[in-house]
């Protein structure tokens, strides 16, 4: 998929080139600090996009179609001039109260593997950056999670499997990310761009694992690739 040569450059941080994430995720936090499951951050942030930028239309799970296969987008943002690919993931650890306005019931479960959630996630940035091929569309990788560990630089100082895939606050990432010193290669990241990990308070609520944090990673456009087409 092409688009023309002059086509403007996006505002950075932006949501379809309209809508300021600080703006969205001001919005979103004030009315739901914590969410069900990762669909409802999904729908939730959907709306809170709606709310900031009327004009901008919100699609979820949007089928990418490649050669080979079809992918789903968790996310896309069509602007008047420009859009946005969006992939979340909500990662938690048990927490159960009441939060919200109106006032709302909680019950979080937990994830106890935080290497597969880093893992994960890089694996969105990698898509977003095939996916972004277009001048008028870049990307964003969201995360928002209330385990500390993610956020947090390891303090041990034997290696782990998944030692460069380690997305705590001010890591820099770039180039080929192998899991396990190459062990799994079906697991090995490679980064066209290389990005600065800065993370950012989302919600504070009372007890353990009451603080949520959030990552966002944006993705610049690329120039399209003829020889790997897709439309989303």
């Amino acid at each position: 998929m092409t688009t023309s040569s002059i086509a403007p450059a996006l505002p950075p941080e932006t949501i379809a080139g309209t809508a300021l994430l600080e703006d969205v995720l001001a919005r979103l936090s004030e009315r739901r600090p914590l969410f069900h499951s990762e669909a409802d951050l999904q729908h939730s942030f959907a709306l809170a996009v709606s709310e900031i930028a009327p004009e901008v239309r919100c699609r979820l799970e949007v089928p990418v179609r490649g050669i080979d296969a079809s992918e789903y987008l968790d996310l896309l943002c069509l602007g008047p001039a420009s859009r946005t690919a969006i992939e979340f993931k909500y990662v938690t650890r048990r927490w159960a109260g009441t939060a919200g306005a109106p006032a709302e019931e909680y019950a979080l479960r937990g994830h106890n593997a935080p290497d597969v959630a880093r893992r994960d996630f890089l694996r969105d940035v990698g898509r977003l950056e095939r996916f972004c091929d277009r001048e008028d569309q870049n990307g964003l990788a969201l995360l928002i999670t209330n385990e500390a560990s993610l956020w947090l630089p390891r303090q041990r100082t034997m290696p782990t499997r998944d030692e460069e895939f380690r997305i705590h606050h001010g890591r820099e990432l770039s180039g080929t990310l192998l899991w396990a010193g190459g062990s799994f290669p079906g697991n090995t990241r490679v980064l066209r761009s290389a990005y600065t990990l800065a993370w950012r308070p989302y919600a504070h609520l009372e007890g353990p694992g009451g603080e949520f944090r959030c990552l966002a990673v944006f993705i610049t456009p690329a120039p399209a690739q003829p020889s790997q087409p897709h439309e989303a």
